[in-house]
């Protein structure tokens, strides 16, 4: 099951061409995206998916997205939307067709959840850790490298997690040229010590996460301490848990890294799964 609307608010047939072959978001990944968990036809965290998306278009310099229309199709498409339950939402905003008049595309589709990321947010997932090729302060140093924007350009992403089940793990880590930690393929990186939460900085070039910072002002709420801070390789062995955490995967919890494994505390998955969800 599918639903597609494109940014007017028409819904279209999901199995019908609608995007241009020489659109540049498919012929040369120039544009950005989001994609929101929608939980019985309520989006989690709209505001702060728009607000990304809109700094990662000023990035690119995409036109501004205008809010009060994208706004309007996320609740097109989840109104289309048949289910009770969960749904992927993914808004892609692209520069339009190469030559065009530089209108840019833009649609929403909803996308059921796939049975991995559902299995994985039980079971937990083993990690690799990989280079990432840059250190922390090329982002001050390269802003034309688009480190933090939220891009269409994935293939290195994807490159790193089938290099992971080639080599017998689920997710990856990864890591700048200094050994620091920066983040997920498509996740924010959280190691828990005590009450405390941490995760790396997006000054380090790491996406902002929204559900890890869902999951920051529920763990405040609650007493526990928070900290966007620079982590070590090292560190990520030496605490309570280390845990992956995305918008449709939600808290899940990282068992085995480069092959040691980790204490298993699934009921530290459950506690912190349970503030999260007292965001809503």
């Amino acid at each position: 099951m599918r639903v597609l609307a494109l940014l007017d608010g028409t819904l279209v047939d999901p199995e019908a061409p609608h995007i241009r072959v020489d659109d540049l978001g498919l012929v040369r990944g120039d544009g950005v995206f989001e994609t929101i968990l929608v939980v019985d036809g309520t989006p989690r965290e709209l505001d702060p998916h728009l607000d990304r998306l809109a700094r990662s278009a000023a990035m690119v310099e995409l036109p501004a997205p205008d809010r009060a229309a994208w706004t309007r199709l996320v609740r097109t498409v989840i109104d289309a939307w048949p289910e009770p339950g969960e749904m992927a939402l993914k808004l892609v905003y692209t520069r339009g067709p190469e030559f065009g008049d530089g209108t840019p595309t833009g649609y929403a589709l909803g996308l059921p959840l796939n049975a991995k990321s559902l299995r994985q947010r039980a079971d937990g997932v083993s990690v690799i850790t990989l280079a990432r090729g840059f250190s922390p302060d090329l982002v001050e140093r390269a802003p034309w490298l688009l480190l933090g924007a939220k891009t269409l350009s994935y293939a290195v992403n994807m490159a790193a997690l089938r290099y992971a089940d080639a080599h017998g793990a689920d997710e990856v880590v990864f890591l700048a040229d200094d050994d620091s930690v920066l983040e997920g393929p498509t996740s924010s990186v959280v190691l828990v010590e005590g009450t405390t939460l941490r995760t790396p900085p997006p000054t380090s070039g790491v996406l902002a996460g929204t559900t890890q910072e869902a999951l920051f002002r529920a763990a405040e709420r609650a007493g526990w301490s928070t900290k966007v801070e620079p982590i070590e390789r090292a560190e990520l062995t030496g605490g309570d848990g280390l845990f992956l955490v995305s918008s449709v995967r939600k808290i899940t919890r990282v068992r085995v890294l480069d092959g040691v494994e980790l204490p298993d505390r699934p009921e530290l998955n459950v506690v912190l799964n349970e503030l999260y969800e007292s965001e809503y």
